[in-house]
């Protein structure tokens, strides 16, 4: 748990550049409060001390308005920026190097009792108030747009949004959880076309109205 917590710590200073020292992420950012209370609960969690565990994320949904799920499994150098509205439920795999904003939400789609979360594969990027529900994979190294709606899985290195989500183009980097690049070249030739001006009702509407125009997607 020490290596992942480090790598936590590393990851909020490297990322957030509101951030300026480890001191002030480890005493003041709740991202990362949030985060550690998850690995604390989840150590209980895969110990049999579940009551314990389910204590301790009640507490921080209420102190930190996070709910992360102690079953959830999340990997090391994870950045929750923000983290205001953050959900994660119980089958959830977040892979290592994940950065995701707050709204984030990462849920179910029906009432299974089985494996009925997403699988975020490693480097991913996740703005602002995406919402990636079901038993989908985003493929590594691929970015997630504002607001949008995941429903199908996603390619590795490519970016997705709208509502539904689809793909818009490639990752823009190779690391992009990393380089917390959010923007979108006005140039890209796959931004729904040539006009920004959708009907609300056009599933790529998240994608174009939301200042594609001057390259902005966060």
């Amino acid at each position: 748990m020490g290596e992942a917590v480090r790598a936590d710590l590393s990851a909020v200073f490297q990322r957030d550049p509101a951030c300026h020292s480890y001191v002030q992420a480890f005493l003041f950012f709740k991202g990362f409060h949030a985060l550690e209370s998850y690995r604390v609960a989840h150590f209980l969690w895969t110990h049999g001390r579940k009551l314990v565990a389910l204590f301790i994320q009640n507490r921080m949904s209420d102190l930190f308005a996070v709910d992360i799920h102690p079953a959830a499994q999340l990997g090391r150098g994870i950045m929750i920026d923000h983290a205001t509205g953050v959900v994660i439920g119980e089958t959830a795999v977040v892979g290592d190097d994940v950065s995701m904003l707050h709204g984030v939400t990462l849920g179910g789609t029906g009432k299974e009792n089985e494996d009925r979360h997403p699988k975020i594969g490693r480097g991913v990027l996740l703005s602002v108030g995406a919402k990636v529900l079901g038993n989908i994979e985003i493929g590594e190294y691929s970015r997630v747009g504002a607001g949008s709606v995941v429903l199908k899985p996603v390619p590795p290195h490519t970016t997705v949004a709208g509502v539904p989500a689809r793909v818009i183009g490639k990752a823009g980097s190779a690391r992009p959880s990393q380089d917390m690049d959010h923007g979108l070249p006005e140039s890209d030739p796959q931004i729904c076309g040539e006009s920004s001006r959708r009907s609300l009702l056009d599933p790529c509407v998240g994608a174009c109205d939301v200042e594609f125009s001057k390259g902005v997607w966060l």
